[in-house]
């Protein structure tokens, strides 16, 4: 099993029960998301992507393993890659989630 998938499939595990979650090929990997908007996934090379938010990337990038997220050499505002070595467990990674969740949430369903 490749990165990508055993992350989806951790993503899978933890959103799963959620009716307002959908996943969606994107970014060469797999995006969840929530009231048709992007709240994270994984890429092809196995990052999990997280989306924060320009008013919650501060807080984020204080938590260990965040960096830009930059797919053509520009840092993507609001998103953030997470090494997965800050990601050994599932309360570290819903750690995660719940943080993109106050963001993404917040905003207007698709």
């Amino acid at each position: 099993m490749s990165e990508m998938e055993a992350g989806t499939e951790r993503l899978r595990a933890l959103l799963g029960h959620d009716p307002n979650i959908s996943e969606k090929k994107m970014f060469g990997g797999v995006a969840f998301m929530l009231n048709g908007n992007m709240l994270c996934g994984y890429t092809n090379k196995g990052k999990l992507m997280v989306r924060v938010g320009k008013e919650l990337e501060a807080e984020a990038r204080k938590l260990p393993g965040a960096h830009d997220m930059d797919f053509t050499g520009r840092k993507m505002g609001g998103m953030l890659f997470v090494d997965e070595t800050a990601l050994s467990t599932d309360r570290a990674l819903a750690e995660w989630i719940a943080l993109a969740t106050r963001f993404v949430g917040a905003l207007p369903a698709k």
